[in-house]
């Protein structure tokens, strides 16, 4: 993703201040100044990226999963150092329209839940660590949000070089509703950090893509 992000940069007319790679990430001292800081490592390696780039002063993009279970104290580097910070489980711009579909499928499907069960299925390439993924999460999410209160059965599929493909499914005993969002490459996510990073300049606070997207 470093590399992809890296390469569309001058599309959205930022330049790149350095690339932190697993060589350098445990010299801090000789990270490059940024005003913002796009982190697509790994879930083990966020808090203690977090914790360098906010004594810094440096707001922050956080493309990576599986990290939450530190997000309360994140929050609370964030506002002591006042950054900003945008996190997401996914960043492409049609996944986020997909939630907001989801969420909606959610409402008019909460009254009905007795009669169309609902599962989610993630599929991602083998390297993927992190399942389900945060999108997956995050649909789920939007439908108890929507106050869809029924089981929904969560599935990952693991293999070969798949880039993201998330579907909600809502069965009955004579007809079955699907919504799939498939990338088709990661280009989708990187364009959309990048998004993110240029919206996130002079602010302060914590924000998901959808407050950048403005949906």
């Amino acid at each position: 993703m470093g590399q992809l992000v890296e390469s569309l940069c001058p599309e959205y007319g930022c330049a790149v201040a350095g690339v932190i790679d697993r060589s350098r990430a445990g010299l801090p001292d000789e990270w490059p100044a940024a005003d913002v800081a796009i982190d697509f490592s790994t879930a083990d390696a966020v808090p203690s990226n977090f914790a360098r780039l906010a004594a810094r002063g440096t707001s922050i993009v956080i493309g990576t999963t599986g990290w939450q279970a530190h997000e309360s104290a994140l929050r609370e580097q964030a506002t002591r150092a006042r950054i900003g910070v945008v996190a997401a489980p996914n960043f492409a711009l049609g996944v986020n329209v997909f939630l907001a579909l989801v969420a909606r499928a959610g409402e008019l499907m909460a009254a009905r839940s007795s009669v169309f069960g609902c599962w989610i299925h993630e599929a991602h390439h083998a390297a993927k660590r992190d399942a389900p993924s945060g999108t997956a999460i995050a649909l789920e999410r939007a439908l108890r949000a929507a106050r869809y209160t029924a089981p929904v059965d969560v599935s990952s599929t693991r293999a070969g070089f798949i880039p993201g493909t998330h579907t909600v499914g809502f069965d009955a005993p004579a007809e079955t509703i699907t919504l799939t969002h498939t990338a088709r490459d990661r280009t989708a996510f990187a364009r959309g950090a990048l998004e993110a990073a240029k919206w996130i300049q002079g602010k302060q606070g914590w924000f998901g893509i959808r407050d950048v997207l403005g949906i």
